[in-house]
């Protein structure tokens, strides 16, 4: 259980979370020991962006509602990630729209930097352009920074079809439903037809009881 803190970002999780409130802590600054990972390898990058990358921290390290994508991998500094996570649409278009002015040097975060230093520089020949330069669309930076760890979703926030970034605590986590409901079509889809067909058929009845 993560203590309250006024200026965490990863409050929203601190009744059910998957992190510890020091690394909680630790994800709010930059650069993060956890990672060694510097925001600011291009100059500073606005506040408003910054926040959403906490916020994508936060959910990688805290949430337990993200079971349904986890994949196994074989790479030295990790053994399994998240792919393809239906990132709400709003929140990767306010992603992208926060950081549009800010400047990176690289479309895809997850290799390729210098680390020579002990922190991450960009490699010889980028260069520091605006993150819409690299990043033209919301899709291409929600699922194109993080290999792929995002997809961007048709769907809206509240629609229970989509992960949301950011949601209010008081009013539950609503990251809970669309996990249970992505689990089962998992389950579902490598049934029976017939079978799998039933069980998507009572999930609108499972949510209503759930309510209840």
């Amino acid at each position: 259980v993560l203590p309250a803190a006024k200026e965490a970002q990863c409050i929203p999780w601190r009744k059910n979370a998957c992190c510890s409130h020091n690394t909680s802590q630790e994800l709010h600054k930059d650069p993060s020991l956890l990672y060694n990972f510097n925001l600011d390898h291009c100059g500073k990058i606005e506040p408003a962006c910054q926040r959403h990358f906490i916020q994508d921290n936060c959910l990688y390290e805290c949430s337990p509602n993200l079971g349904p994508w986890i994949q196994e991998v074989n790479q030295s500094w990790r053994k399994e990630r998240f792919l393809d996570v239906p990132l709400c649409k709003e929140d990767c278009q306010q992603w992208w729209e926060d950081c549009r002015t800010s400047y990176t040097c690289k479309s895809n975060w997850h290799k390729g930097w210098d680390w020579s230093s002990g922190s991450n520089k960009c490699p010889a020949g980028a260069t520091c352009r605006t993150f819409e330069t690299y990043f033209p669309t919301p899709a291409a930076l929600c699922e194109g920074i993080w290999s792929h760890s995002y997809k961007l979703s048709n769907y809206n926030r509240g629609s229970g079809r989509c992960i949301q970034m950011w949601f209010d605590p008081a009013q539950g986590n609503p990251n809970e439903e669309v996990a249970r409901f992505y689990a089962l079509a998992m389950s579902a889809g490598a049934m029976p037809h017939g079978i799998g067909l039933l069980l998507l058929s009572l999930v609108p009845m499972l949510h209503l009881w759930l309510l209840s």
